[in-house]
């Protein structure tokens, strides 16, 4: 007989998972830079074919950042990539030189501008990302914040009552 009980359900799982979250022990600043790492890593992981993941786990270690927010931040990234890869492809063209062109001797015409477009969203997507990784951890850092102070205050008037009826 396996000694784990198993959730009931996906939704009672995932909000057993996000009250974990909430009340993680390093505070709001540790999910939410968790969740600016996971975002950062997102923004160059398509031209490196998934690898730029594994990046995620020595940050988060080095960082002493949450994972799990790391990883959400990743599904988010994946969520808004398509638009923001426009974007990296612009600013990694504004960084690069003009004159650089990756040439491989014996491979098609296409292939170098394939590595060139590629070339592009990795510096553009390491600049994005760090740029999103800081914009979105302050809005995640204060709403985890602002989520605990109301978890705390709905305790607090519950005691309240609880006192008051007792005391009655």
């Amino acid at each position: 007989m396996n000694s784990k009980r198993k959730p009931r359900s996906m939704k009672r799982w995932l909000k057993l998972k996000y009250t974990e979250l909430m009340r993680a022990p390093g505070g709001p600043s540790f999910v939410a830079l968790g969740f600016a790492i996971g975002i950062a890593i997102e923004m160059f992981t398509l031209p490196t074919y998934g690898l730029a993941f594994f990046l995620i786990f020595p940050l988060v270690y080095w960082l002493r950042a949450s994972l799990a927010g790391a990883l959400i931040g990743f599904v988010v990234g994946k969520l808004i990539y398509i638009p923001v890869a426009f974007i990296n492809t612009m600013v990694g063209g504004w960084v690069l030189s003009d004159k650089l062109e990756p040439h491989i001797p014996f491979a098609p015409n296409w292939l170098d501008h394939m590595l060139l477009v590629n070339l592009k969203l990795i510096v553009g997507g390491m600049i994005d990302g760090v740029l999103l990784g800081f914009l979105f951890y302050f809005p995640v850092r204060y709403g985890i914040h602002y989520m605990a102070e109301k978890r705390r205050e709905k305790r607090r008037r519950r005691v309240h009552v609880e006192a008051r009826s007792i005391v009655e």
